[in-house]
């Protein structure tokens, strides 16, 4: 059988005012008729209401004796304090990766693709100008050593211009 608000608040040991904000935010139900069910309304009390906000109410304990055996509940998800858990663990989550981006730490996967982006694009036409600078000079010198010492020497300094630039890149960034 059901009670009314008033009755669960009594039996509870809460403010009818209480008992009538959880109706209204969703915490406990009413049946059908309007009453509420105190064993359902217990649990969900329980399941959907802060603990920190939770007062301890004195309840009057029946006897083992005298109690029904309830079914066991259906478990429909967390809890509030399982969701309040996984929300702070995520909050935690984020506040951390922010504190390493800006400490860098962490950079943003965007910055190091236009980054590395412009790298290669200077690396690509420097190597693809190589053969514009090079042939007249190349054309002018019989001794195959000299032509290899000549490329040699070109493509080590576009390398090594690129690794300087990603270097700077790199600790400009800092």
């Amino acid at each position: 059988m059901g009670l009314s608000a008033s009755a669960y608040a009594k039996r509870r040991g809460v403010s009818h005012v209480a008992v009538l904000k959880a109706i209204k935010t969703g915490r406990i139900v009413k049946e059908s008729d309007g009453t509420i069910d105190p064993e359902k309304a217990d649990a969900a009390w329980a399941k959907n209401t802060s603990q920190a906000q939770q007062r301890k109410a004195v309840k009057k304990i029946e006897p083992a004796s005298e109690r029904p055996i309830d079914p066991p509940l259906v478990n429909s998800g967390p809890n509030y304090a399982q969701s309040r858990a996984i929300k702070e663990a995520y909050l935690a989550r984020l506040a951390k990766l922010e504190y390493e981006e800006k400490s860098a730490v962490l950079v943003r996967a965007d910055s190091v693709k236009v980054a590395w982006f412009n790298t290669l694009r200077v690396l690509r036409d420097r190597v693809l100008n190589l053969p514009d600078r090079l042939a007249p000079i190349l054309a002018s010198e019989a001794d195959p050593r000299k032509i290899g010492e000549l490329l040699d020497t070109e493509l080590r300094q576009i390398l090594n211009d690129a690794a300087h630039e990603v270097v700077k890149q790199s600790t400009s960034d800092d």
